[in-house]
């Protein structure tokens, strides 16, 4: 992925791995700041094992070794990867806003067709006020779409919200070249890094979680929490 390659690019490796948890919904690594990823559950438990390949010396390795699983074709693995490259990147408070995904999709969707990839617990918020809503989900619920239909819904669609976890299973170049160039863009979630690199992709917005507290975090990260059970964070929201 180009988009993995230019966020390599940026990162300064010199820095200690000083914690990974890994808990049933998240993974925390701790480096310079704490950095968190959605571990994907359901996709992960349908691969082969071993899911990772060298558990118990993963903190013997450097921030780099670690941030280059980000690559790896295992979900969980590249889920460690992409709470390492989070927990490298040096965000910029001051261009970023205390603003939930949610309340921005609301905002900029009223009256409009939005194309959601992840079914979020917001979905029905989102829904009153949409001229159409398409929600599409590798793991679908009533009312969702499959994967296949991305490719018919996405250009069609006047706001598109991505999951970060696009990135872990690798499919957010594709799902941003599907989009419409007029349709306004939104990467969301905590596997979701916080850099304008995202912006040279065609992301309008950018969604994700600082970690203020990374040992209360991590602690919740261990104990089972999920997205929204993770305290000591904040949501934080970059727009170019």
């Amino acid at each position: 992925m180009r988009i993995l390659d230019d966020l390599m690019s940026i990162l300064n490796f010199e820095a200690l791995v000083k914690d990974i948890r890994q808990g049933v919904f998240h993974i925390g690594v701790l480096t310079r700041n704490c950095g968190l990823a959605a571990t994907l559950p359901r996709d992960a438990l349908r691969q082969e094992p071993p899911m990772v390949k060298e558990p118990g010396f993963l903190l013997d390795k450097r921030p780099l070794e670690l941030a280059q699983l980000a690559y790896s074709q295992s979900i969980l693995e590249a889920a460690i990867g992409m709470a390492t490259i989070n927990s490298l990147i040096e965000i910029d408070g001051g261009s970023c806003i205390e603003l939930n995904a949610a309340e921005l999709i609301v905002e900029k969707g009223k009256g409009k067709r939005i194309a959601i990839v992840g079914h979020f617990p917001f979905i029905p918020k989102v829904r009153e006020t949409a001229k159409q809503l398409w929600v599409i989900e590798k793991n679908p619920r009533e009312g969702d779409f499959i994967e296949a239909d991305a490719e018919n819904l996405i250009p069609q669609a006047d706001i598109v919200a991505i999951t970060g976890t696009a990135f872990t299973n690798h499919t957010l170049e594709h799902l941003l070249e599907l989009c419409n160039p007029k349709a306004y863009v939104i990467v969301l979630g905590d596997t979701t890094p916080l850099s304008p690199i995202l912006f040279d992709y065609g992301v309008n917005a950018i969604s994700g979680t600082m970690v203020v507290d990374h040992t209360l975090a991590l602690r919740c990260v261990s104990e089972g929490a999920n997205f929204r059970q993770i305290k000591g964070t904040r949501r934080l929201t970059m727009m170019r």
